[in-house]
């Protein structure tokens, strides 16, 4: 499944540029040319992991952007921008980038550095997890309970990782079948809830871990972590 990203970016010329080439560099790109769109439609953060910035937009610049959204964004970010100031690269950086690219870019070393900072921010998993009194072995695709074994599937292992990553949080449908699934339709649709049967199928000996049904909307997810 491809990484998702964002591009910020006013100038139609570099935006499709620079989308073609991560989309050739197997990322999914969305695009918006305006700020105000991307501020009409930031639930695309919820699946997305990384957010590029240009700094020189119309009515509201990338810095001021991104100080506006610091509540809200909780994936990495890099400003993109014409201007070569060390000034303007430290101000990006102590908003809180991670990194800050000037133009004209190679659009490889864009692509490079994009790959340094998801590898940087990407979660370590350990191997066995005890979720309450369950056994998780990732590498062995197994969960344990007292004498009951269930060999999971890949999919299941990539569903539990994502609730474990989650942990404590709502986590919307579209969320998880884009995540998981790749796309959101109603037949992805259909195969989570069976999924979802399973899981709690599986943990039914245990009353601490839930799985709550959001009505409409998706899953509040509660797991005693050991």
């Amino acid at each position: 499944m491809k990484t998702k990203l964002i591009l910020v970016e006013d100038d139609q010329d570099l935006g499709m540029v620079l989308k073609q080439y991560l989309e050739f560099s197997d990322f999914e790109v969305i695009w918006f040319d305006h700020p105000q769109k991307f501020l009409d439609d930031l639930t695309v953060l919820q699946t997305s992991k990384l957010l590029i910035l240009d700094v020189m937009m119309p009515q509201i610049d990338g810095f001021s952007l991104a100080n506006q959204l610091k509540d809200q964004l909780n994936i990495p970010y890099l400003f993109l921008t014409a201007k070569g100031q060390s000034f303007d690269r430290v101000l990006g950086l102590k908003i809180g980038a991670d990194d800050y690219i000037t133009k004209p870019c190679d659009p490889e070393e864009l692509v490079l550095r994009i790959k340094n900072i998801l590898k940087r921010n990407q979660p370590v998993l350990e191997e066995i997890v005890w979720i309450g009194n369950y056994n998780f072995n990732r590498n062995q695709m197994s969960l344990s309970f007292d004498k009951n074994e269930f060999q999971l599937t890949e999919k299941e292992v990539e569903l539990l990782n994502y609730f474990i990553l989650h942990n404590h949080k709502l986590v919307t449908r579209k969320e998880i079948l884009e995540t998981i699934w790749g796309e959101n339709d109603y037949f992805m649709g259909r195969s989570l809830d069976v999924f979802m049967s399973r899981m709690r199928k599986y943990f039914q000996y245990d009353e601490t871990i839930k799985f709550e049904s959001i009505r409409g909307v998706g899953f509040k997810i509660d797991l005693p972590l050991v």
